[in-house]
């Protein structure tokens, strides 16, 4: 996700009441654990909330995910005071972020969450891919 220009790919991010999807595909628990350090060690704001209630975000992955029988945990980075993004720790092997497309409303917004993916991808070493909602099969930006 390099040297995206907003004209080519505005229509991506027109808002038509769904939301935009980020996947890597193939993760692991280290992989997640990646991802908490990455959130930690790059300064990006962020809320955790396990439940509904927001809480501290655990140190250890597995925390997270053994809470997930009981509760629906939810992590909401901002790479900018204007972009969120949300993981909602679905699977193990599976990291997705999903986003407001209308968050993203220009090449400096789109530089932003570019360099969210960017780092998310090169902290795993594993390819990050865009999609439509729910359709980690169709990717529009890889």
């Amino acid at each position: 996700m390099t040297d995206l220009r907003w004209e080519d790919v505005a229509h991506y991010f027109e808002d038509d009441g769904s939301l935009l999807d980020a996947y890597v595909f193939d993760v692991s628990m280290t992989d997640w654990q990646l991802v908490l350090d990455a959130v930690r060690s790059v300064g990006w704001p962020h809320d955790y909330s396990s439940g509904g209630t927001l809480k501290p975000l655990p140190d250890r992955i597995e925390d997270i995910f053994e809470r997930r029988r009981d509760c629906s945990p939810t992590l909401h980075i901002r790479p900018a005071v204007d972009i969120v993004v949300a993981t909602h720790f679905f699977s193990p092997e599976e990291i997705e972020f999903d986003f407001d497309p209308d968050d993203v409303h220009g090449q400096e917004a789109l530089n932003v969450l570019c360099s969210f993916l960017r780092t998310v991808g090169q902290k795993l070493n594993k390819q990050v891919v865009l999609t439509p909602e729910s359709t980690p099969n169709v990717p529009l930006i890889a």
